[in-house]
């Protein structure tokens, strides 16, 4: 069982879609579900995450304590995992990273957060860093309907350009590695999402009802508007010179953009998503 502080957070991230406060208030967590080395009982425990593309990584630090935390001996032992992210529950693989790769992306952390070099100095082990790349198949959702579920990955979206704002404004003279990675995270994460939107969601949903076209053919111009942004964000980032202000335009610029599109969808879609 989790203790009482990880208990309350697994519950309060659990009822609000990922959202939690204290500690890990406007941070990235999720809820990592591990296998018990010795009682073979599922262990869930909320834990940072940092983007790294299609997969997440999670750093084992344990505040510095001089053993690993439970759950990294856990996936040492049966490396299938199960990963909630607040919108969607999937089950990964994890992958616990060894020599230059796991010091190139423990230094990328560290520029990110001072925080990790801060553990690593209190212990003499070398903390580990894990890979989590997601198995493939059909994630599921704890949404009460379908547009609850198309306004949780909207947030979600709208929480990591949030917090992406407020990573760039607080760097320094250069735009960190870490942080560059965080936007390409984003870009692809949005590309994949309007072209499911287009591909799949919208057909279907047009089919059932054709009184809604003009709505559907103004949803697809928007899309061909944010991507054209996500590939003005995209060439910024990559700059080698890029300038934290300039990349932060870029951001505003996609966001303005994206909130109104995701503003109108939702209140064009939720109706006929949730209609009996």
């Amino acid at each position: 069982m989790p203790n009482k502080l990880n208990q309350r957070i697994i519950d309060e991230f659990r009822a609000n879609g990922g959202r939690v406060g204290g500690p890990f208030e406007g941070g990235r967590l999720l809820l990592l579900t591990t296998t018990g080395a010795r009682t073979g009982a599922p262990h869930t425990t909320p834990v940072a995450y940092l983007p790294d593309g299609d997969r997440l990584l999670v750093i084992a630090s344990a505040g510095g304590a001089p053993r690993h935390p439970d759950w990294f001996h856990n996936l040492v032992a049966d490396p299938r995992v199960t990963v909630e992210d607040g919108v969607f529950t999937y089950d990964a693989k994890a992958t616990v990273l060894e020599g230059d790769e796991r010091d190139r992306l423990f230094a990328r952390a560290v520029e990110a957060d001072p925080g990790w070099a801060e553990h690593q100095a209190k212990t003499t082990r070398v903390i580990p860093v894990v890979a989590l790349e997601p198995i493939p198949g059909p994630p599921t959702s704890n949404a009460a309907s379908p547009g609850a579920a198309l306004k949780q990955v909207h947030d979600a979206f709208r929480r990591e350009l949030a917090l992406i704002r407020e990573e760039i404004a607080g760097s320094g003279p250069r735009l960190g590695a870490q942080l560059r990675v965080n936007c390409l995270t984003v870009c692809t994460g949005l590309g994949h999402h309007h072209t499911a939107e287009d591909e799949g969601m919208f057909p279907a949903l047009a089919a059932r009802h054709p009184e809604h076209a003009a709505a559907f053919d103004r949803l697809r111009r928007e899309h061909e508007r944010v991507a054209a942004l996500l590939d003005g964000l995209r060439r910024a980032v990559a700059a080698e010179d890029a300038e934290p202000g300039a990349v932060l335009a870029e951001v505003e610029r996609l966001t303005a953009e994206l909130e109104a599109h995701l503003d109108y969808e939702e209140e064009q879609l939720i109706p006929l998503l949730d209609a009996p």
